[in-house]
């Protein structure tokens, strides 16, 4: 199958900090789903950590305790954008940060994502398709690659600034006869985190 007929959904998390082993949470998250080079649906939400959001962490994301206090927690929301997924691959800019929370909160709360719902990451195809950048943060590759860049560091922001620069990359990977499938994820995929937290049923996961 041509990596264009293939359904992608690209997200982005923001968090209270950098690691969730250690207690971080995530705020918000945003989600936007791509099949054909054309959006089809979009998903998002703030998302209550049940603690407070650190002033470095509001200072980044301009989330701040007042925005959170009354949406909803992670087990309500985490398992709708499970739904939201369904049987797609899963992207991001350096989206093992983003699965590393995903995950990690599906966990606590006895789920997870599909075994078989791949993931690529925008950065790794940004490094090996546009090597000779300099830096290949979201925002100088998005002017890199003429996108205009206005909001950053919001989840839906940075989530349509990284299909913009998907976009992009994924008619490189084409130029380098890299569109099938298993070439596709070979190259640019990576693998998701595990954690076995909370040994609930699954029954109704897929």
């Amino acid at each position: 199958m041509n990596i264009k007929l293939t359904e992608f959904v690209i997200f982005d998390v923001e968090t209270t900090g950098l690691s969730p082993v250690d207690g971080d949470r995530i705020v918000e998250i945003a989600a936007v789903k791509v099949k054909g080079s054309q959006v089809v649906d979009k998903f998002y939400s703030l998302v209550n950590p049940k603690r407070p959001i650190p002033p470095q962490a509001s200072l980044v994301n301009n989330i701040t305790d007042d925005m959170i206090a009354t949406a909803p927690v992670a087990a309500d929301i985490l398992p709708q954008m499970i739904h939201f997924i369904g049987g797609a691959c899963v992207a991001g800019h350096n989206v093992r940060f983003d699965l590393n929370f995903l995950c990690y909160e599906l966990a606590l709360i006895g789920r997870r994502l599909h075994d078989q719902t791949p993931a690529v990451d925008t950065l790794k195809m940004a490094r090996e398709l546009l090597p000779y950048l300099s830096n290949h943060k979201l925002a100088y590759l998005a002017r890199s690659l003429g996108v205009v860049v206005d909001q950053t560091h919001r989840a839906m922001a940075d989530v349509e600034l990284t299909v913009a620069v998907f976009l992009r990359l994924m008619d490189m990977a084409g130029d380098k006869d890299l569109q099938r499938v298993p070439v596709f994820l070979s190259q640019f995929g990576v693998e998701k985190p595990s954690f076995k937290l909370n040994q609930k049923t699954q029954s109704s996961l897929f």
